[in-house]
Order: C-alpha cells, then sequence, then structure tokens
C-alpha cells in the first residue's frame, strides 16, 4: 500500500512539473515552430536562427520577470486595446499596431502572476527589425512563419543582446515608438536580474543619444523599482540638459517608490530651471493628495518666476479628489500677484466643483 502511495506521488509531481514546463512556453499558433537550446550562447544561437531563412523568421525565449498583475499582449485598434480586460488576448504579431501593457490581466491569466514573459525578435533580410515581450496569456498567431523557440536562454545574455540592439539606434533625435531599439530598452527593463539595471545605468550615460536616455529614463521609473530611483536621482538631477531633466521627472513621477515624491519635491523647489520646476510641480499634482497640494502652494508663494507661479495654479486645478479647490478660492481672495489671482479664478471657472460655483456666484452677484 505504502509503495502504491509512492507511486501514486511520483506521477502526480511527474504531471506536475510537465504542466509547469509547458506553462513556461507561449501559446502559439500558425507558426513553423522549431526549438533549438543555447548552450553555446544567446548570441550564436541567434545568429544561427537568422542564417537559416532568407525571409521574415522569428526567435523567442523565456525570461525571468517580476510577477505582477498585467497583460503584455497587441491589438488591431484603440478599441481593442480598451476592452482588452476580462477577455483572452490574442495577437497576430505580423499585423500588431500596438502592444497592451495593462494593470490587470485578462481572463486566460494564470491564477497568480507568473516570474515570466517571451521576448520576441523578427529578422528579416539577416537583420532583426523588431524586439517584442508578451506575457503568459497572450495567443500568438504569427501567420505560418518560421519561428525558433530557445530554451536554456541565460537571462544575462539576454539583457547583453538587447542592449547591443538599443545602441543601434539612430544616433541623434526621437526614436520611433516602434522602433527595435526604443523596444529593446522596454525588454531590458522586464528582465528580473541586476544586469538589467547595470545595462540601463550604460545607457543613461550623458554620452548616449538624447532620445535613448529619456527612454531609459522613462523604464527605470516605471519598472525598475528602487534601483531605478537611484539612478534617475543620480543621472537626472544634475544633467546639463533641460530637455532631458523635464523628461527625468515625468520618469520620477511614474515611480512606486515612496521616495519618490521627495525627489520631485526637491526638484519644483530647487531646480534651476523654471520649466522643470512647473514639469514637477504639474507631475505633483497629478499623484494628488493634501501633501502633494501644501507643496504646489509652497511653490506659488515662494517660487520667483511669474510663469512657473501660473503653471502651479494650473497644477491645483489637477489635484484628484477636488483638493486644489479650497486653495484656488484662497488664491483669488489672498494672493498679491494679479497673474496668480487671474489664474487661479480661471481654473475655478472650469472646475464642476459646487465649491467653486457657489465662490463664483458670489463674486458675480456683489
Amino acid at each position: 500500500m505504502k509503495n502504491l502511495s509512492q507511486t501514486v506521488l511520483f506521477a502526480l509531481l511527474t504531471l506536475a512539473i510537465a504542466d509547469f514546463a509547458v506553462a513556461q512556453k507561449p501559446q502559439v499558433a500558425n507558426a513553423k515552430v522549431q526549438e533549438l537550446l543555447a548552450t553555446n550562447g544567446l548570441k550564436a544561437a541567434v545568429d544561427s536562427a537568422v542564417q537559416k531563412e532568407s525571409g521574415p523568421v522569428w526567435i523567442g525565449y523565456r525570461i525571468p520577470a517580476v510577477a505582477k498583475e498585467r497583460t503584455m499582449c497587441c491589438f488591431d485598434s484603440w478599441d481593442d486595446s480598451r476592452n482588452l480586460a476580462g477577455r483572452c488576448c490574442g495577437c497576430k504579431v505580423e499585423s500588431e499596431h500596438g502592444t497592451s501593457m495593462n494593470s490587470s490581466a485578462s481572463a486566460c491569466a494564470a491564477p497568480e502572476p507568473l516570474p515570466y514573459a517571451f521576448i520576441f525578435l523578427r529578422a528579416e533580410a539577416k537583420r532583426i527589425g523588431k524586439v517584442r515581450v508578451y506575457s503568459s496569456d497572450c495567443q500568438l498567431d504569427f501567420a505560418g512563419l518560421p519561428l525558433f523557440w530557445l530554451e536554456e536562454v541565460k537571462p544575462d545574455q539576454s539583457v547583453d543582446l538587447l542592449a547591443g540592439l538599443a545602441m543601434s539606434g539612430e544616433a541623434e533625435g526621437e526614436y520611433r515608438r516602434r522602433d527595435p531599439a526604443r523596444q529593446a530598452v522596454m525588454a531590458i527593463a522586464l528582465h528580473d536580474t541586476p544586469a538589467a539595471d547595470q545595462a540601463l545605468e550604460k545607457l543613461i550615460q550623458p554620452a548616449q543619444p538624447l532620445g535613448l536616455r529619456e527612454n531609459v529614463a522613462f523604464w527605470l521609473g516605471v519598472e525598475r523599482g528602487k534601483k531605478g530611483l537611484e539612478l534617475l536621482r543620480k543621472y537626472v538631477k544634475s544633467d546639463p540638459d533641460v530637455r532631458f531633466r523635464k523628461r527625468g521627472t515625468f520618469a520620477i513621477s511614474q515611480s512606486k517608490e515612496p521616495e519618490a515624491l521627495a525627489e520631485l519635491i526637491s526638484i519644483a523647489h530647487n531646480d534651476e530651471s523654471p520649466s522643470v520646476r512647473g514639469e514637477a510641480i504639474f507631475w505633483l499634482a497629478q499623484i494628488g493628495g493634501r501633501k502633494e497640494a501644501e507643496q504646489i502652494t509652497a511653490a506659488i508663494k515662494n517660487d520667483p518666476e511669474t510663469e512657473v507661479k501660473k503653471k502651479a495654479v494650473f497644477a491645483l486645478s489637477q489635484i484628484h479628489g477636488g483638493e486644489g479647490v479650497p486653495l484656488l478660492i484662497n488664491l483669488v481672495k489672498t494672493n498679491k500677484n494679479p497673474a496668480v489671482r487671474k489664474q487661479a479664478l480661471f481654473w475655478l471657472g472650469q472646475s464642476r466643483d459646487p465649491r467653486a460655483l457657489d465662490f463664483l456666484e458670489e463674486i458675480l452677484t456683489k
């Protein structure tokens, strides 16, 4: 009886391991799949796969990623992306129009967030032209093209490969949203390995193209947690380029780390550029709340530039939950700067808050 129980237990464990192995592969349809081992290194495996086909070919592999409730998939229209929640995600990778990174998973997601994601590279004419990242609940249709699926890929080698792609973009100017160099940065940021932070720090250096640095800053704020905020603090606040500091301020506002708020407040008070201070004030308003409102009010009182004061007034009007309305009313009543009073009155007029309407009626009926 004991031997029978052990046999049954062994069989159940074997099935569980097999199910887990299957779950760690993407849901692929309409593809000529060939599995390869990347035992000689990822770059060698990718180069070999690219050389095997003269036409378009896809290469995919798994990476470790922080387990979050999100769906990374693609869609053919804006309506598709808005309606993704609550249903399965299906992606025609050859005709995709976008990528969705939702905060909540689709109806086909696993019961618990999974600690991995899938990288796909599309090559044609021996050159990688697309980098995509998908989650396990995204059902992928490859339109009958060859797909080389790689196993035993080392995460650090994936980061190295993608970093090379990230640096292969335009030398100057804006990166296109679907450019492989731009997408490679996002893919690096999703890796759950310290090598990703090291690669992103190299890519945000002042000697790198501005578009690349701005893209890196964004993903440091969105995906890299405490280390990402540390790198933003190091490279954004002291950078001589005003445009980069403005974009970096937005990146800091996207961080979920508690210290991010203090960084925004510091920039709002101390940056030498009025436009950067104004940017920090705006993003403080988007975070919203009484503490943020107090900091914005302090900027109206203390900043030497009228334009910054006006941006701060607008920021008060954007605070969620109506926290800024009483402060706007107080500005109209008490602030000595006529431009500030005019701006506050204008934004009260745009508000549907009953307190703002009562105050305006009181002024008009005097």
